[in-house]
C-alpha cells in the first residue's frame, strides 16, 4: 500500500539564490498518488457493493428460508391442533364408552348376582325334587312289587279268561298303543280275530284302527274318555262285536 503523498521540505533562502528560483511541487507523484488513491477506492467501493450485495441476497434468502420454516411451522402447529382437538374427542369418547362400560359391567354383575340367587333357590328346588322323586321311586317299586304279586296270583284266572273269551292284550309303540285281539266270537268261525289298537299315550284315548269297522265304536270311546274304565270299554266293545257277527 502507498506510503502516502508528503509535502516536500523546502529551503526558500536557497530557492531564491538561484538563478531561476523554482520549488518542485512533486506533480507527478502527487498525480500518482492521487490516481492510486483514486483506484483503491473504486476498490474498495465495488468490495462494499459486492459485500452488500451479497449481504443482502444473503439476508433475503434466509428470510425466505425464515419465511418458509414459518410456514412450516404454522402448518405443524395447525396439524397439531387438529390432532389435539381429535385427541380430545377421543378421549371423550374413551371416557364415555368406559363410563357405559363400567355401567354395563354393573348391570352385569347385578344381573349375575340375581341369577346366582335363582340358580340357589333353583339347586334348592331340585334337592327337593330329587327327594320327591326318590320317595316316588320307591312308592312305585312297592307298587310295581305288589302288582307282580297280585299280577302273579291272578295269572292263572287272567289266562283261563283269554282261553274262554280269546282275549289277547299286548302293548305296542314303546307300550304307548294297547293291541286287543278277540277270538271265539263268530259261532262259525271260532279263530276269526276281531281286534282294534287304543292309543293310550294322550290325555284322551283313541280308537287308531279297528277291524272289522264298528259304527258304534266312536260312541263306546267317548263312553271311554268319561269314565276311564277301560275294561268296561274293552267287555262292551266286545259285545258290540258279538252283535255285529250275529247280524
Amino acid at each position: 500500500m502507498a506510503s502516502g503523498f508528503r509535502a516536500p521540505q523546502i529551503d526558500l533562502s536557497t530557492v531564491l539564490q538561484a538563478d531561476h528560483p523554482a520549488i518542485d511541487l512533486r506533480l507527478e507523484s502527487y498525480e500518482n498518488e492521487t490516481r492510486n488513491f483514486l483506484k483503491n477506492l473504486a476498490r474498495f467501493k465495488d468490495l462494499v457493493i459486492t459485500r452488500e450485495t451479497e449481504d443482502r441476497a444473503a439476508f433475503v434468502a434466509e428470510t425466505k428460508r425464515l419465511a418458509e420454516k414459518r410456514k412450516e411451522i404454522e402448518a405443524e402447529t395447525n396439524q397439531c391442533k387438529v390432532r389435539e382437538i381429535e385427541l380430545l374427542a377421543d378421549l371423550a369418547r374413551e371416557a364415555q364408552e368406559r363410563k357405559d362400560a363400567e355401567s354395563s359391567v354393573a348391570t352385569f354383575r347385578r344381573q349375575l348376582a340375581s341369577l346366582k340367587e335363582k340358580c340357589a333357590a333353583i339347586d334348592g328346588e331340585l334337592e327337593e325334587y330329587h327327594a320327591i322323586t326318590a320317595n316316588l321311586e320307591r312308592e312305585r317299586e312297592k307298587e310295581r312289587s305288589t302288582l307282580q304279586t297280585h299280577a302273579s296270583s291272578v295269572l292263572p284266572d287272567y289266562q283261563a279268561v283269554e282261553r274262554i273269551l280269546g282275549l289277547t292284550i299286548e302293548g305296542i309303540d314303546k307300550e304307548q298303543q294297547l293291541l286287543v285281539r278277540f277270538r271265539r266270537i263268530d259261532h262259525n268261525d271260532l279263530e276269526k280275530e276281531f281286534s282294534f289298537v287304543l292309543d293310550v299315550s294322550g290325555p284322551g284315548y283313541k280308537v287308531l284302527t279297528s277291524s272289522p269297522p264298528l259304527p258304534q265304536l266312536p260312541f263306546l270311546v267317548e263312553d271311554l274318555n268319561l269314565t276311564k274304565n277301560i275294561y268296561a270299554f274293552i267287555h262292551a266293545v266286545r259285545q258290540a262285536y258279538v252283535k255285529l257277527a250275529r247280524g
